[in-house]
């Protein structure tokens, strides 16, 4: 075990004191993980969307001070009582979502949407005691998604972390620990194109452009992307993006455009940006027969989808997913061998780096629309 197990650890974390006010480096207490979890010592983390909604708080119920991030990689400092699968030294992804493996979605082939783990925003403690492992001159700081990776340590749930090949580039495979594989996993394993048929993608940000990275892995022979941002199509192009629609060059709805462009529409689409119009469009441009379109991207709560029955009657299939169907545990692993093989090209993914003491400077990057992944390398 490390010297350090079972003792408080101070480190350095990037503290949310208020919503979208920037972060602030602080000296934290991170306590030793407890029955089922582990601490983490934190190598590389990368900024995701999702944080900077939650750092926002709009539309929600403020939790704060908080340590965000779920996108990371590192290596296990020590593990609680019962964990047996992983042990200090590991190599590892902590995941936003989780994987018990004994609730009968674990235990079912078709679901990854685990009953203990799934994701909880609104949770900022942990499940074994209701209580923070993060505190400054003992009050708690709460937790963001159950990761909390900005931090220099961080305390997961076993469920939550993904033993990965210790010869993986740390500063690499963190950026699969969430976007990089929902939108991968949600054309390979969810819409699932054969060699030569067509792809729509809605939303060329980081999700949309890793579902266009899985549609070329599939040898789709045509991949649309529809963004309403036309600087994006130069960059779409190195993720097999063969053809770009955007919606405001067009006097008619976007799905009639598809249709016409591929003699009836696209055999898959997949949405990536939860607008809700976006969502109706990716359903309604995929062919009639066989046509198969994935919703990745998360709507407003109060969104309602509409469509006219027909187009379920007439063959259309409508399917959502979570993470790409993929299990954390399980299935992340070969995800980062698929990039290991060079099946898959992270490094295009990575747009931007920064130490550690300038993370405010990644939330500029990508509220500025600048950044795909921005890598942030801790210690430093």
């Amino acid at each position: 075990m490390a010297s350090t197990a079972g003792q408080v650890i101070r480190c350095k974390a990037a503290v949310a004191w208020e919503a979208g006010k920037p972060l602030v480096m602080e000296e934290v207490e991170v306590a030793p993980p407890q029955a089922m979890e582990v601490r983490i010592k934190i190598l590389f983390t990368s900024l995701c969307h999702t944080d900077v909604f939650f750092w926002e708080a709009k539309g929600q119920t403020p939790l704060f001070p908080r340590i965000f991030g779920h996108e990371a990689s590192g290596i296990v400092e020590s593990v609680g009582e019962g964990v047996t699968e992983l042990e200090p030294g590991d190599h590892v992804l902590p995941v936003f979502t989780g994987e018990c493996k004994e609730c009968r979605h674990c235990k079912s082939v078709e679901s990854n949407m685990c009953d203990l783990l799934r994701i909880n925003t609104d949770r900022g403690v942990m499940l074994n005691d209701n209580e923070s492992r993060f505190s400054i001159n003992g009050k708690p700081i709460y937790h963001f998604v159950g990761t909390s990776t900005f931090s220099e340590y961080t305390v997961v749930h076993v469920g939550c972390v993904a033993k990965i090949n210790p010869a993986a580039p740390m500063d690499k495979v963190c950026v699969l620990s969430c976007g990089i594989s929902t939108g991968l996993g949600a054309t390979l394993n969810v819409a699932k194109p054969k060699k030569g048929q067509s792809v729509a993608i809605f939303g060329l940000g980081a999700v949309g452009l890793a579902a266009a990275e899985g549609a070329r892995m599939a040898g789709a022979s045509r991949i649309i992307g529809v963004d309403l941002n036309p600087n994006r199509f130069a960059e779409a192009k190195k993720f097999g993006v063969t053809e770009f629609v955007n919606p405001k060059d067009h006097n008619k709805p976007v799905q009639e455009v598809i249709a016409e462009m591929t003699d009836g529409g696209v055999d898959r689409s997949l949405e990536c940006t939860g607008n809700i119009n976006a969502m109706i469009s990716a359903f309604e441009c995929v062919h009639d027969g066989w046509g198969v379109a994935v919703l990745v991207g998360v709507p407003s709560k109060d969104d309602a989808f509409k469509t006219h029955p027909m187009n379920l009657l007439n063959g259309r299939t409508l399917k959502g997913t979570f993470f790409g169907n993929y299990k954390p545990r399980t299935d992340l692993p070969s995800v980062v061998e698929k990039y290991m093989n060079k099946e898959l090209d992270v490094e295009k993914f990575i747009t931007h780096e920064v130490p550690f003491s300038e993370i405010n400077k990644a939330f500029d990057y990508m509220l500025q629309g600048a950044s795909l992944r921005c890598i942030i390398r801790m210690g430093a």
